[in-house]
């Protein structure tokens, strides 16, 4: 199974550290496609491909799709998205366009993680065609903010891998009849409401992305948006000061262009 991705242009709506994420999937039975190739488009070139995952998963350091939005449940949730944040369906359409092209190059999806200063944990997701460069970069950072990286999993029981789902909330929905209907589907019971934008977020296993997914269309909830992410499940308290270097230390990772996302366990600002 071969699967083409487009990048759009990261000027667009988001930045270069923003990473792409989501489920190969058969379009007929919503089933994961164990192992399937993926390539990456932009500009008309192809500038990484990889491989999904045994359960069908796959990681990618850009907004992306496939050509066919219906045969694509992947870029159908990803176009969901880009229409969430304003991005212009010319600009859509032109990136669809110019997903052809022959050089190819070898990219791979690499986490980095460690304390950084004050005990904060941080977890550091890249896609490289190096990664000798990129862990001397990410090492380098650590080092100067006097931090520690650790091996890759060390951390791993700080946070917790979720699919992330973002969708108009429609009138009279009830949100406990609907986590209900997607219990077996393993989506948390916890969710956020935007009640200004009228969109709903719900998390649940990245396992079951696709099912999830395939689900939420059925029931004819409009601009469905999927995503991937960690989210830490203990939070540190830090002082002003200590935010302050957290941040320093998270953009400085962030200017790196193999860096995607930066994730910590640090408290968020009380507004």
């Amino acid at each position: 199974m071969f699967i083409t991705l487009l990048l759009l242009p990261f000027g667009l709506y988001v930045s270069a550290q923003q990473s792409v994420t989501g489920v190969v999937a058969d379009s007929a039975t919503q089933e994961p496609l164990p192992m399937a190739a993926v390539t990456l488009m932009r500009g008309g070139k192809p500038v990484a491909f990889t491989n999904a995952d045994d359960n069908g998963a796959f990681s990618i350091a850009v907004k992306a799709g496939g050509p066919e939005p219906e045969n694509n449940p992947t870029l159908r949730s990803i176009i969901a998205t880009c229409k969430r944040e304003n991005m212009p369906k010319d600009n859509i359409e032109r990136a669809i366009k110019n997903a052809m092209g022959k050089d190819q190059s070898e990219y791979k999806s690499m986490t980095y993680e460690g304390y950084g200063p004050h005990g904060v944990a941080i977890f550091v997701d890249t896609l490289t065609d190096n990664p000798t460069r990129t862990v001397g970069d990410v090492r380098s950072v650590f080092n100067k903010f006097g931090g520690n990286l650790g091996t890759m999993g060390s951390l791993a029981f700080l946070f917790d891998h979720k699919c992330v789902f973002t969708f108009k909330k429609p009138e009279g929905l009830d949100m406990e009849e609907l986590i209900l209907d997607l219990i077996d589907y393993n989506v948390d019971d916890e969710y956020d409401e935007d009640e200004e934008e009228g969109t709903v977020t719900i998390y649940g296993d990245p396992k079951s992305y696709a099912l999830i997914q395939h689900h939420l269309e059925e029931k004819g909830f409009e601009d469905v948006g999927g995503e991937f992410t960690y989210t830490p499940n203990d939070l540190k308290d830090v002082s002003p000061e200590q935010r302050e270097t957290i941040d320093k230390m998270v953009e400085r990772l962030e200017d790196f262009d193999d860096v995607q996302t930066v994730y910590t366990n640090m408290k968020p600002a009380e507004e």
